[in-house]
């Protein structure tokens, strides 16, 4: 409620400050920029996370030195459009009804509720390019400008003697440079926003500008001089159970793409796969090298500048028989996260604590001085990035269709589907997630206090909309016409 002019009149000043500033009364002068950058199906092999020893990742590498690096990130979706819709609005799957790709986020979530939205109506000049909503559902006026994706160009074919396709993992090199490929052009336009800004010097209007990777997102195709950089007969298999999913449920059951991982396995194209993947990444790093090195060039951009670096969600490569993402376990779920903060973070510095990805809209709030609206969930850490060993009573939930959840909280790993059935897993022991410990007796007391967890709304799924039935209808077509 406003207050009133006699009421203002009344009011001890620092009584008052609070509420100005949910008025939008000015900040502080050297509001800090936001370089928001996120990267499509990046799971957890990166260097700077040491769970796969063969990726390629320095310029994620040497963010990570240049702040706080969290080990244990999880997104609120484990795929694209839901785990977007969840971040840039604030709102969890169960709160808003978007479970699935098929859902258009825009249905439920105002333009006054998104992050960008936020920042623009707190004076910042909001710019976006690349993949930042769900291609399908992309939402160009909540950013005051927008690299549309036409400007962008084509993603490269590679030659038809070289290209696989195993559902939705294709891959094959492509006899191209950088210079062609659509990433490349979109750190090129956030190259020259970062330019700008630098040039129009302290106490220029702040900027937010999200910068979103399509790679590795499948399919594959990039430079072949990254492929080279992960020779196959150097490929290394991720850790494997042949009995993995003898303990699972009937909902776990059927998430599992089995026909897909039994294809690419049984042709002998796991290792080749696995390259694909590795080049994309190794690929997509190359150009996030040129976009912080941008920054590095002006230090104080640098200086008053505060990047977010994020997944959207994971990817398996063949962990409990699955290619993709679509389960709520481990390789699904967890993703690279990164901040720095100048002024805060410290260099260097790894975060054990549990991090749940629905907390970046409330810390940035927090950190630029802009009031944080009713409607966001999610808790600040900037007491983390002050002090990320702090031990903070923390869980992270990921959501996959109604009712169905996954708490990742220290070690533990507890599921539960719309049915009630159950998975549990600790991952000091079995990190692999090849025992399900959720049977056992011993551990009723855990799964009691993981399930206090579980999140209370668990809203109907929004219906699915027209842009995905024309997107099935076209991929339906061009299936046919090969």
């Amino acid at each position: 409620m406003t207050p009133s002019i006699r009421t203002l009149a009344y009011t001890p000043l620092f009584l008052l400050a609070p509420a100005l500033c949910a008025q939008g009364a000015p900040k502080p002068e050297k509001r800090p920029n936001v370089l928001f950058v996120i990267v499509d199906d990046l799971n957890h092999w990166i260097g700077a996370l040491g769970r796969n020893t063969q990726t390629k990742t320095p310029a994620i590498d040497a963010l990570a030195k240049r702040g706080v690096l969290f080990q244990n990130a999880y997104c609120p979706a484990p795929l694209c459009n839901p785990s977007r819709a969840a971040i840039f609005s604030g709102m969890r799957p169960g709160t808003t009804g978007v479970y699935e790709n098929s859902h258009d986020w825009r249905e439920v979530v105002s333009k006054e509720k998104t992050l960008p939205g936020v920042f623009a109506q707190a004076g910042y000049r909001t710019v976006g390019v690349g993949k930042t909503y769900d291609y399908k559902y992309e939402r160009h006026a909540d950013y005051e400008a927008y690299a549309e994706r036409k400007t962008l160009g084509r993603w490269p074919v590679p030659k038809a003697e070289e290209m696989k396709t195993f559902g939705e993992p294709q891959w094959g090199p492509v006899d191209c440079k950088d210079e062609d490929t659509p990433e490349y052009k979109m750190v090129n336009y956030a190259i020259g926003e970062l330019g700008a800004q630098a040039k129009k010097g302290a106490g220029a209007q702040p900027l937010f500008l999200a910068v979103g990777l399509f790679r590795p997102h499948a399919p594959w195709f990039v430079p072949r001089k990254y492929y080279d950089m992960h020779p196959r007969e150097n490929i290394e298999l991720p850790p494997f159970s042949e009995n993995d999913l003898d303990d699972l449920p009937p909902p776990a059951r059927r998430l599992v793409g089995e026909k897909v991982f039994k294809n690419i396995s049984e042709s002998g194209q796991w290792k080749a796969a696995i390259q694909g993947y590795l080049a994309a990444v190794s690929y997509a790093d190359a150009q996030l090298k040129r976009l912080f090195d941008e920054l590095e060039k002006h230090p104080k951009l640098k200086e008053n500048t505060i990047i977010v670096f994020w997944g959207d969600n994971g990817w398996h490569l063949g962990e409990k028989h699955h290619f993709g993402k679509y389960t709520l376990w481990e390789e699904a779920t967890r993703i690279p996260h990164i901040w720095v903060v100048p002024g805060l973070s410290k260099e260097n510095t790894v975060c054990a604590q549990t991090m749940d990805l629905m907390d970046i809209y409330p810390t940035l709030l927090e950190l630029c001085g802009i009031a944080r609206p009713a409607h966001v969930q999610g808790d600040s850490i900037v007491g983390l990035l002050k002090n990320p060993s702090a031990v903070q009573d923390k869980a992270a939930i990921s959501t996959y269709r109604q009712n169905n959840h996954s708490i990742r909280k220290g070690p533990w790993r507890y599921t539960r589907y719309a049915n009630g059935s159950q998975e549990l897993y600790n991952h000091d022991d079995d990190p692999y997630e090849w025992k399900n410990l959720a049977a056992d007796p011993a551990h009723e007391k855990t799964i009691a206090e993981l399930a206090a967890w579980l999140p209370k709304d668990n809203v109907p799924a929004q219906p699915v909309s027209q842009i995905f039935k024309d997107h099935l209808a076209r991929q339906k077509a061009a299936a046919g016409k090969k």
